[in-house]
């Protein structure tokens, strides 16, 4: 058995803390800031074992080195971006696995946002920690690979099983949602999740884990293969990606 604890950082960021119940091995999953996830460990009594790191920006990273000093840990990255990450003890790529504990975390390169990011899937633990390739609502902006990267990356998530956990890297969904009303104004699965996301946004709730089901039901970037949404782009004869490229573009400069 695993559990899954959402640990808000900085002003908006998600860092995650994946705990498998059979061994007692804890990953956290990025790095903002030390403090809420050594806070969030203590509170449970448990001990770090691993940190695996989804790509190298600052507000995913810039807490490890005071998050070791407290808690040492195994820390796992991405080969492809080791050369801008922090030291890591095991270098991945996609296909290899992750071990924490008895749970087993399949690597997947998700490039877009960066080039070298990766997501890690634990099928044992019906869970993907995504960052800032898939999110909720959105996609991450694309400062450095290609619409095309980011489509594959997104249409890879896409497969997994549905009923699946989506752990995003940030609290962006109210303001995803404004621009995803935009694409599918008359979608009955989006207007409900607007509401929502404003009543947990009110109560002071996060909206991070979604489920990739209701990404698949509501999410303008992964449904950018549906007619339906070509058809709101009034391009019914463009392809998959020729979409996903006009949606993230209009995401741009909303």
């Amino acid at each position: 058995m695993a559990q899954i604890v959402t640990v808000p950082c900085l002003k908006d960021n998600y860092a995650f803390l994946l705990h498998d119940e059979t061994t007692g091995a804890t990953a956290c999953i990025d790095v903002p800031e030390a403090a809420p996830i050594l806070a969030a460990l203590d509170q449970r009594g448990w001990i770090l074992s691993d940190v695996i790191l989804t790509h190298h920006h600052w507000d995913h990273v810039d807490g490890l080195t005071d998050l070791l000093a407290a808690a040492p840990a195994r820390v796992w990255g991405a080969a492809a971006d080791a050369h801008r990450l922090p030291p890591l003890d095991h270098a991945v790529a996609e296909g290899d696995v992750v071990p924490i504990g008895a749970l087993s975390g399949e690597v997947l390169d998700v490039s877009g946002h960066t080039v070298g990011h990766i997501a890690l899937y634990f099928a044992d633990a019906g869970a993907v920690f995504t960052a800032d390739s898939l999110m909720a609502l959105g996609c991450g902006r694309l400062f450095e690979g290609s619409t095309d990267q980011m489509w594959a990356s997104l249409s890879k998530l896409a497969t997994l099983p549905p009923e699946t956990l989506v752990c995003s890297g940030h609290e962006y969904t109210a303001s995803n949602a404004k621009f995803a009303i935009t694409i599918e104004p008359a979608n009955p699965d989006l207007i409900s999740r607007i509401e929502a996301i404003d009543a947990a946004r009110a109560a002071g709730q996060a909206t991070v884990p979604s489920t990739l089901a209701t990404e698949l039901a509501t999410n303008p970037f992964l449904r950018a293969n549906l007619s339906v949404v070509k058809t709101a782009m009034d391009m019914q004869d463009a392809s998959d990606a020729q979409v996903f490229a006009a949606i993230r573009a209009r995401k741009d400069t909303f």
